[in-house]
């Protein structure tokens, strides 16, 4: 099936969030959109799958043309949706979680349990999901597995086109390559995959044809081998970034020391992090990466071993507030459940932990130091009084990094800092963490993306159940090399 967009244009109070985007999806091809966060590309994947309606423009399917005035009028023709929040009924079992909306029933309308039940089986062995059973409850499974069920419930009905948003976002790498390894049997089966990320080198992985997405407008569609990803960049962002491979800022002076500290979750662990240095913390999700620097931030508690700041000796921390007195910060992987207070103003984000430590409150001091660093950070808000919630997530991420900068922390730990924004706010991030070891501090960073932990780190410690596997120089090491002693 053949879908063809002409001159699509959608506009809301104030923003134009499409203009004239015209889109040619053919079959049995992988087709990306690519885009800085508020590039459209969401506006166009809710108007294919019913959720809005085009101001202007057409949409076609094999040369007729269709409009779609809800999202059961697209799931008619044949077009789904792959969601990056997933759908999913935690309290129901897989099974009926892919067939929710489109139950086996009898003439009487009864369900016919015992069909659902083998097509399930059915359907996961053609996706590669044998491991994953139809009566399982949805609640028991990771966060990868629960992405697989919603491609499954996705793809049930033998759809034409799928969408693809943000698939890999909160999953491993080897989930990652479950779910490209299902995207190419859809192509090979004729599906039309429209596959959106922030992550280029899934793109490149993928694609067969581009479309650049810049401020609601096409800048081009390109076959996948014309442009690169440098290329790619300057599209979306309409500027120049720079990807260099920073130099080495660590110095020889240990700035934490971990010995041999034990913890739910994690036992044995040890490491040292030198000034200046990006020290990364890569394996599988549910390695335990997380566990260990949630404790040492004192979120969760230490049960043995030494933990040393500047090459003193401290207690375990009892409470994150200890961390903070000790110039830890923490930038933790879920930024709107853990980090970002979305009710409250961006300058009552940036200000937290001194309201948290001080009673006297300052407000005069706290507009002064919030557009500071907006402006400095590049936090792209109308005012410091704006919600946080209301911010994309890549400026939210800078919001959580200037409260840290802010608390003058020695130690930041970051848990996938970039999962999920745009690559121009991926790339500002990153010179935020070069700017902030030059000044002799240290970053521990979490990452599920290789090539990040690879680009980005100085050293790279494996984590794989709990324990330490290897701690790796990242000039010297490959991606390969990462995953296979995570798997081992």
């Amino acid at each position: 099936m053949k879908i063809e967009l002409i001159k699509i244009s959608k506009f809301f109070p104030g923003v134009k969030a499409l203009q004239e985007v015209t889109v040619t999806i053919a079959p049995g091809k992988v087709h990306a959109i690519c885009g800085e966060n508020g590039a459209g590309k969401s506006t166009l994947l809710n108007i294919l799958g019913g959720n809005l309606q085009a101001d202007e423009g057409k949409i076609f399917i094999d040369h007729n043309e269709v409009k779609f005035s809800s999202p059961r009028d697209a799931f008619a023709k044949g077009i789904t949706i792959v969601h990056q929040h997933l759908s999913l009924i935690d309290s129901l079992s897989i099974a009926e979680n892919i067939y929710g909306n489109s139950p086996p029933v009898d003439h009487y309308g009864f369900l016919r349990r015992r069909n659902m039940i083998s097509n399930t089986t059915n359907l996961l062995e053609q996706l590669d999901l044998k491991k994953l059973k139809p009566g399982q409850l949805v609640q028991s499974l990771n966060a990868g597995e629960k992405q697989m069920v919603e491609i499954a419930k996705a793809v049930v009905n033998n759809p034409q086109v799928v969408f693809f948003d943000e698939p890999t976002a909160s999953v491993s790498e080897k989930d990652s390559l479950i779910i490209f390894k299902i995207i190419k049997k859809l192509k090979e089966a004729g599906v039309a995959v429209v596959y959106i990320s922030h992550r280029l080198n899934e793109i490149f992985y993928l694609a067969d044809e581009v479309t650049v997405l810049k401020d609601g407008k096409t800048q081009g569609t390109f076959s996948a081998d014309q442009v690169d990803e440098e290329r790619l960049i300057q599209l979306m962002v309409g500027r120049e970034i720079d990807q260099n491979k920073r130099g080495s800022s660590r110095h020889s002076l240990p700035l934490l020391e971990v010995k041999n500290i034990n913890g739910p979750g994690f036992n044995d662990i040890s490491f040292t992090v030198h000034r200046g240095e990006i020290f990364g913390l890569g394996g599988l999700i549910g390695a335990g990466r997380t566990e260990i620097v949630r404790a040492i931030f004192g979120a969760s508690l230490i049960t043995g071993g030494i933990l040393k700041v500047n090459e003193v000796p401290i207690r375990f921390f009892h409470h994150p507030i200890d961390a903070i007195h000790k110039r830890i910060g923490y930038v933790p992987e879920d930024r709107k459940t853990q980090g970002v207070f979305e009710d409250k103003s961006v300058a009552e984000n940036i200000f937290v932990t001194e309201l948290s430590t001080h009673s006297v409150f300052n407000a005069q001091k706290q507009k002064k130091i919030a557009e500071e660093y907006c402006r400095s950070l590049k936090i792209n808000t109308p005012s410091i009084y704006k919600k946080a919630g209301e911010l994309s997530g890549g400026n939210q991420q800078k919001l959580l990094i200037a409260r840290w900068l802010y608390t003058n922390v020695d130690v930041l730990i970051m848990d996938e800092p970039t999962n999920g924004i745009d690559v121009g706010a991926r790339f500002e991030i990153y010179g935020i963490m070069r700017q902030f070891i030059e000044q002799g501090k240290c970053i521990l960073l979490i990452s599920s993306e290789l090539n990040e932990l690879l680009n980005v780190c100085d050293r790279i410690m494996v984590v794989k159940k709990g324990k330490c596997v290897q701690i790796l120089d990242a000039k010297n090491t490959s991606e390969e090399q990462i995953l296979s002693l995570a798997m081992q």
